[in-house]
């Protein structure tokens, strides 16, 4: 790591600073939400099998487009979806997937609106708590990325994570969906050297 000579923080020639003066992983520097995001969410430990359950349905939807994209829609998300709260969405039906097709709101994919709707079914079949299942996960031990090339996509963890979400009923959790999961709801500490955040 070294500094330029006006004193912002590089790590692997990335510029860390954002424009607000806060050094901080460079993606989160891309634009207001994303900083918003990155210095309050991103990486702090998630809880609870509602807000799991929305962070695990919202990088679904995520799948091949930008996380901007969805981090703007997320109130509409939260208000199409019941909240987040698996058991009222287990219940929807047919009405209810195109009532949500039907809103521009959100992303409107049928796949990921019938796997979101059928991953809130899976959950009632748990004989283990959500929030228990995924965070069995969490590796003891992960080392913190120097820059963000250093960033995994997929780890074994990840991998194992999306092979038994399969087996359990779930759909759109491939290992890459899942590490997304991972990073954001911190079980795993992915902000590189140099960001505030890290410490």
């Amino acid at each position: 790591m070294s500094t330029d000579g006006a004193g912002e923080i590089v790590a692997g020639g990335e510029g860390l600073t954002g424009p607000d003066g806060v050094v901080r992983c460079s993606w989160g520097n891309t634009a207001p939400d994303y900083a918003e995001y990155h210095d309050t969410e991103w990486g702090v430990p998630l809880r609870g099998e509602t807000a799991l359950f929305e962070r695990l349905s919202l990088e679904a939807f995520q799948s091949g487009l930008s996380w901007l994209t969805i981090l703007r829609k997320r109130e509409a998300f939260r208000s199409a979806f019941a909240g987040f709260e698996p058991r009222a969405v287990a219940a929807f039906t047919d009405d209810d997937v195109a009532r949500l097709l039907a809103d521009a709101r959100i992303v409107r994919n049928r796949a990921k609106v019938r796997a979101t709707i059928g991953n809130a079914r899976a959950i009632a079949e748990l004989d283990t708590p959500l929030d228990e299942l995924l965070w069995s996960f969490a590796p003891d031990r992960h080392d913190r990325p120097a820059t963000m090339a250093d960033v995994p996509a997929v780890t074994p963890e990840s991998t194992a994570m999306a092979k038994t979400l399969k087996k359990r009923g779930f759909t759109f959790v491939g290992p890459t969906t899942c590490y997304a999961m991972m990073q954001a709801t911190g079980m795993v500490d992915d902000h590189v050297a140099g960001c505030h955040r890290v410490g």
